[in-house]
């Protein structure tokens, strides 16, 4: 899957080639910018995951304090 040296090389010409010199600053920066949002989306995500897991066990506990008191 990892791209050896010659590979990585004719990449960056082809996308030379495609953006020009002047254009490859701005994809750089936009391409970091996208990868943070996803990190950040990915970050988000889990939060929102082991929320609801500890949700989803507080609620359980209750129950079983509930059932306990029974």
């Amino acid at each position: 899957m990892f791209l050896d040296p010659p590979e990585i090389v004719l990449v960056l010409v082809v996308v030379l080639v495609l953006f020009g010199g002047s254009q490859l600053p701005k994809l750089a920066k936009n391409l970091g910018k996208a990868q943070k949002e996803f990190k950040d989306g990915l970050a988000d995500g889990q939060k929102e995951a082991d929320k609801a897991k500890e949700a989803e066990k507080a609620k359980e506990t209750a129950k079983a304090a509930e059932d306990a008191d029974s």
